[in-house]
């Protein structure tokens, strides 16, 4: 068993009907960029009436169509901000408390200890977060049911060191189904491949086209912090 396997991200999107919402994290095959990654589905058409929108610090989301908006708790939210010189990703409106709790100079960890799953039963959605480093190291958290019942929490956080052309993938499920099935194990090691069309390319063209919202990708260079990133939406 080669414990060091890395995957292909395209293969995993486009065998996998719905992955929910997902990050990822890495460094470019030069080892100049590091590379982040976040793209949203949706089954609802509350949940598919979005679009990502840029912001002078990241992104956040916005509904396309706002007289179809029915409940805003869950789906409206920043995915993106800036802290400092580093990038912070999430699912969820958890991305302000970590910011939030990092302007305090107190760990992304610590700020996850005040939040947990989404209380939307029985999926009981898990709450990711990923925060990137100015050195292109980062970190990965999951916030998922410990049970069915969604008594209780489970935290976990993974953090790598940066590695040219290697990165990490985190979703929310492991495929469709009613509930939809959580998320099992540790982020998915994944290759980063080809410069950010190429990278936006194959996660954009794998999703699966009857679920797939929005992706945004950034890839930022590691000594002059100069990034480009791409904002793709369905829906435009």
């Amino acid at each position: 068993m080669n414990v060091y396997e890395t995957g292909l991200l395209g293969e995993k999107l486009a065998s996998n009907p719905y992955p929910g919402r997902g990050i990822v994290l890495g460094e470019t095959p030069d080892g100049k960029c590091s590379v982040a990654a976040y793209f949203i589905m949706g089954r609802s058409s509350n949940s598919r009436n979005r679009i990502f929108v840029e912001e002078p610090d990241g992104i956040r989301t916005e509904a396309y169509d706002p007289s179809k908006l029915e409940d805003p708790s869950l789906i409206i939210y920043h995915p993106v901000r800036e802290m400092g010189r580093g990038l912070i990703v999430t699912n969820g409106d958890q991305t302000d408390t970590i910011l939030e709790f990092l302007e305090r100079g107190l760990p992304m960890e610590q700020a996850l200890r005040t939040r947990e799953f989404e209380p939307d039963g029985p999926n009981w959605t898990p709450r990711i977060s990923g925060l990137l480093s100015p050195d292109g190291s980062y970190k990965l958290s999951i916030l998922k049911s410990a049970d069915a019942e969604g008594s209780g929490c489970v935290r976990q956080t993974f953090e790598y060191p940066p590695l040219p052309g290697i990165g990490h993938f985190l979703h929310t499920y492991v495929t469709d189904g009613n509930p939809i099935p959580t998320f099992q194990g540790e982020p998915e090691r994944v290759a980063i491949r080809g410069g950010i069309d190429a990278f936006t390319a194959e996660l954009w063209d794998n999703l699966n086209p009857q679920n797939k919202i929005s992706l945004f990708v950034r890839f930022t260079d590691l000594e002059t912090r100069a990034f480009e990133q791409r904002i793709l939406n369905v829906h435009q």
